[in-house]
């Protein structure tokens, strides 16, 4: 057996600051990723995959910066199988405790023929000096065989082997266009295991999309037949499909050790946490019915279901609300609460902030507190992640006004913004409200971008509720979705828009080395 199969513990290794990120829609700025890698180091993931550096500066100097305040987490930084990849890669990830380089090339026909235009040789040949030249700057390298899952058993096997030669320690087998089943995907790892003669020197890994769904059943899968690292991201974030779910992998883990006895170092209790922020910082809202971390997930409506949950909770759940991280309380605090209680609760909610931020927020809860006159755990939520993670954000909303209805046709918005530190203003007209203050930010900060969804929904029930705006915008090909919560729709709107705006700025620098999705 390999030291694989031999181990009982799981490796978590997340994806969601690249993988995620190359969602369309997706992006985050520098202080969106730190804070992302902060509370999963803290929850245990064991690898953070913290960007792709060649990309961007930005995206290199977010592999650097986490690399830099993480301590227990292994910090890695993805590369095609090129030296001028791997020397950057290496650059960013230097300042880490444990830094590790992955690097990926295509294995499959399909994709050798036509986008690498490789012949298999050559590619075999990449393979070693890729894995051999990341070996000059790290002790931890990764190699990923892109489009495993479509690739001819023979060349993927030999790949493989001379992949751990040249010295990987991690050999990763993506189903990169989310195109296996469950038993075959079990029966490819259990092929590797058995075919490839050194496979006892490395960690068997895999990296599942969701194209038909089944990237969690083809994790679970491969963990069964023996592999014993993930790969994933929080709330399935990914290209096309998404990526397989951290917190439905791990649950599962947890829940069914009858089937699976292997154990992971995560601290679900953070789960929630962390799906909450991601979905927040992306833009990309969090369906309600998702498993473990949607609204419903731990509803009952049935009157059957909840005559048996009254009776025994293990009737209809099989894992509890507080194993995720999911509160009990759901009215919290109200104008009258201290700054005391309103810090203990936030903490209770997975926030701890300095002094200052604490204050901030505090004064922001007070000006909620007079709006609504009750207080929900997600109406907290909303505050402190609307405003924290978007702190350092280039423009900013200061003021808005608007005139509508049937008296002030058209409807009229007055807007000030903050912009590179400097304060602009305007006034425009448009078809509805709506229109109107988009408008204002358009001309303000003249774009061509085209606003492709606009989305209200209420953050908890009743007239007085937060309403949670989400704003995607297109531009030369690329997408990038606003969020931003606030009693008023209006200033929920205009926040998002400009949120968006924001995430254009940050994906404006990026460029496409080649498409690439292991």
């Amino acid at each position: 057996m390999s030291k694989s199969q031999n181990d009982d513990r799981i490796v978590i290794f997340d994806t969601t600051l690249r993988d995620g990120e190359q969602s369309p829609g997706a992006s985050m700025n520098l202080d969106e990723k730190l804070r992302i890698a902060e509370i999963l180091e803290g929850m245990g993931v064991d690898v953070i995959e913290a960007g792709f550096p060649i990309t961007s500066e930005g995206d290199f100097e977010a592999v650097n910066e986490i690399a830099k305040v993480t301590k227990n987490s292994i910090v890695a930084g993805l590369s095609r199988a090129v030296h001028m990849d791997i020397e950057r890669c290496a650059e960013a990830i230097k300042p880490a405790a444990r830094g590790r380089i992955h690097t990926v090339i295509a294995t499959s026909p399909i994709h050798m023929k036509y986008k690498l235009q490789m012949e298999p040789g050559e590619v075999l040949d990449r393979v070693i000096d890729s894995v051999s030249f990341a070996r000059k700057f790290t002790d931890d390298v990764e190699w990923s065989a892109e489009d495993a899952s479509r690739t001819e058993h023979d060349f993927l096997c030999r790949c493989i082997e001379e992949a751990i030669k040249a010295g990987a320690g991690t050999v990763n087998i993506p189903d990169t266009v989310g195109y296996a089943v469950p038993e075959e995907f079990g029966a490819l790892i259990s092929m590797i295991f058995n075919r490839v003669p050194n496979i006892d020197k490395a960690v068997v890994s895999v990296h599942c999309h969701n194209d038909l769904g089944l990237a969690v059943a083809n994790t679970l899968a491969a963990v069964k037949a023996g592999a014993r690292q993930v790969e994933c991201t929080v709330n399935g974030l990914g290209e096309r499909a998404g990526n397989a779910a951290m917190e439905e992998i791990v649950m599962a883990l947890r829940t069914r050790q009858d089937l699976m006895p292997v154990i992971s170092s995560i601290k679900t209790e953070e789960i929630m946490k962390i799906s909450k922020l991601v979905s927040t910082v992306t833009g990309f809202s969090v369906q309600p019915n998702k498993a473990i971390v949607g609204a419903n997930a731990f509803a009952h409506e049935s009157g059957i279901h909840q005559d048996g949950i009254l009776k025994h909770a293990g009737t209809y759940e099989i894992m509890t609300p507080e194993s995720v991280g999911v509160t009990t309380s759901s009215l919290v605090l109200g104008k009258h609460s201290g700054r005391h209680a309103f810090k203990e609760k936030l903490i209770t909610l997975g926030y701890e902030l300095g002094d200052n931020a604490v204050e901030d927020a505090f004064k922001r809860f007070k000006d909620l507190a007079d709006k609504k006159k009750e207080i929900f755990d997600e109406d907290l939520v909303a505050l402190v992640d609307d405003e924290v993670v978007r702190a350092n954000d280039r423009i900013q909303l200061i003021s808005l006004e608007i005139l509508c209805g049937t008296r002030h046709r058209p409807p009229k918005a007055e807007l000030e913004l903050e912009i590179d530190g400097e304060t602009k203003a305007c006034k425009s007209t448009g078809d509805g409200p709506v229109d109107a203050a988009f408008n204002c930010v358009k001309d303000l900060f003249p774009h061509a971008a085209r606003l492709q969804l606009y989305q209200v929904h209420a953050v908890t029930h009743g007239t007085d509720a937060q309403a949670e705006v989400t704003v995607r915008l297109e531009e030369n090909g690329r997408t990038v979705n606003g969020q931003s919560a606030d009693t008023d729709t209006m200033v929920a709107s205009v926040k998002a828009y400009v949120n968006a705006l924001n995430k254009l700025l940050v994906k404006r620098k990026k460029i496409a080395p080649a498409a690439l999705s292991a």
